[in-house]
């Protein structure tokens, strides 16, 4: 093969291996010690998100989802996903310390 040839697969395969690392490098909520069960204590809808702040046992967690209509008081149960940590949403001009990016949520 050819130098170049060689230099773009080396690339390539040094950025998948960044990629990977990367994303398994995400833990869950569950993993991390969020609570994915609770009782909703903040919610508010941005960019066709809906960021809603649970409550389990004095223990808080964040979670994003797709716009959903969900309400203080509402008992849901947030499906397990990846914690980010300091995420800056720009639509709230807010960063979060952990937030679960979330499939959705189901309300009991």
């Amino acid at each position: 093969m050819s130098k170049p040839l060689n230099l773009i697969l080396f690339c390539i395969a040094l950025l998948l291996v960044a990629t990977l690392a990367h994303a398994t490098s995400l833990q869950g909520a569950k993993e991390v010690g969020l609570p994915t069960q609770g009782v909703v204590v903040e919610t508010m809808n941005a960019g066709g998100h809906s960021y809603v702040c649970i409550e389990n046992n004095g223990v808080q967690a964040w979670a994003i989802i797709r716009e959903t209509d969900v309400f203080v008081g509402d008992d849901v149960e947030i499906a397990d996903g990846p914690v980010k940590t300091n995420f800056t949403s720009e639509n709230l001009n807010r960063t979060f310390d952990q937030i679960i990016f979330s499939r959705g949520i189901i309300k009991h």
